[in-house]
């Protein structure tokens, strides 16, 4: 299974743009905020693996 990490960079509404912070990349992706734990804000930082993402401490 892969495993990346994000940061959340903007919360617009439903949804919050991630990048990714384990390989370099500007670009963001889109995603729900359903998917996504609800005690997130500007500056969390996720792991996604196994199709979940989850705080990191």
């Amino acid at each position: 299974m892969n495993t990346f990490q994000y940061e959340v960079v903007k919360i617009n509404g439903d949804y919050a743009d991630l990048k990714r912070i384990d390989s370099e990349s500007d670009e963001t992706k889109l995603v729900a905020r359903a998917l996504l734990p609800p005690e997130i804000k500007e500056g969390t930082r996720l792991l996604y693996e196994m199709m979940q993402y989850e705080i990191m401490e």
